[in-house]
């Protein structure tokens, strides 16, 4: 299969006359010479919340501003993804901490083996746990060596750590991008804002789930923070009643980053940096289906378009 060659996260330039993706009801779209693109990832349920698969373009309707857009680029396939697991190291998950590795390795193992993968994990400092040469790996037990960490400890710096994890996933090699960010959503370290966080979320390309893990105790949990970090991402936000669920979440997520589309369409043309909305519908013999995904997005600057 042809690999479309989005350039960066969400809107794209794209660079020759060529099929870019093939569906897999073997139709192929054709994109000419510097056709930019807005590209989003869906998951798609029923109602009973299970994952609709073998969904066609035809079966998808996308529209921007209330203006109906022609679907160019459609993959409908089990394809690699570029993911990032955010890891809260701060004080607060110190009796939390062997619960969090075993979820994220069973996480690891459910993921498409040619993910290519990366984790980050936070304090006050964020600790990235690959070594420098490596910015991401799909070895198995690279990953496992990068999750053990130095006991939890220190403060926490959710905003910085999320914002460098968007940034990182720019460089990563799939159209299909990730962020798992696990925390009790509490942030009294960062030097950025929510708000940065939230801007960057809607210049990206990536779904982002978040997993909130605290005691009800716990005076620094904001769930609330995590809810708004999911939404800006297109992902959802998770809140496992114990720890012993969080294998089952983690698991969830890697299946709904497997079993996502990819749709891409030309945007209305003007280059202002405003929010613009983007609704897209999916149907199966006449019975309109769930969709999860961004509201939309924010054209970024030439800078972040080209890297």
């Amino acid at each position: 299969m042809a690999r479309s060659l989005i350039l960066v996260p969400l809107f794209a330039m794209l660079g020759a006359s060529a099929p870019v993706q093939e569906t897999r009801d073997g139709g192929d779209f054709s994109i000419s010479v510097n056709v930019r693109l807005a590209v989003f990832n869906v998951s798609v349920t029923d109602n009973s919340g299970r994952h609709v698969t073998g969904l066609k373009a035809t079966d998808f309707k996308v529209s921007e501003e209330g203006q109906s857009k022609e679907i160019k680029l459609f993959n409908a396939e089990d394809a690699p993804a570029t993911v990032g697991l955010i890891i809260d190291n701060s004080g607060s998950m110190r009796t939390k901490r062997t619960d969090v590795q075993r979820a994220a390795l069973a996480f690891i193992g459910a993921c498409n083996p040619a993910d290519e993968l990366f984790v980050v994990h936070f304090n006050e400092k964020l600790i990235v746990g690959l070594p420098p040469e490596t910015p991401f790996t799909s070895d198995f037990e690279k990953i496992r060596a990068a999750l053990i960490q130095p006991n939890p400890d220190g403060r926490t710096a959710l905003y910085d750590a999320v914002a460098a994890g968007l940034d990182r996933l720019k460089s990563g090699m799939h159209d299909r991008k990730a962020l798992v960010v696990l925390s009790d959503g509490g942030d009294n370290a960062s030097r950025r804002k929510i708000d940065d966080v939230l801007g960057a979320a809607s210049r990206s390309f990536a779904t982002i789930y978040t997993i909130g893990i605290y005691d009800e105790t716990d005076p620094d949990k904001n769930p609330g923070v995590l809810r708004r970090i999911a939404h800006a991402g297109g992902g959802r936000a998770y809140f496992p009643q114990s720890l012993a669920n969080l294998d089952k979440v983690w698991r969830d997520i890697a299946s709904e980053i497997r079993g996502q589309y990819t749709i891409g369409y030309v945007p209305i043309s003007n280059d202002n940096r405003r929010f613009r909305t983007v609704k897209i519908v999916a149907s199966r013999g006449g019975r309109t289906l769930r969709v999860a995904t961004r509201e939309g997005y924010i054209i970024p600057d030439e800078s972040e378009i080209f890297r």
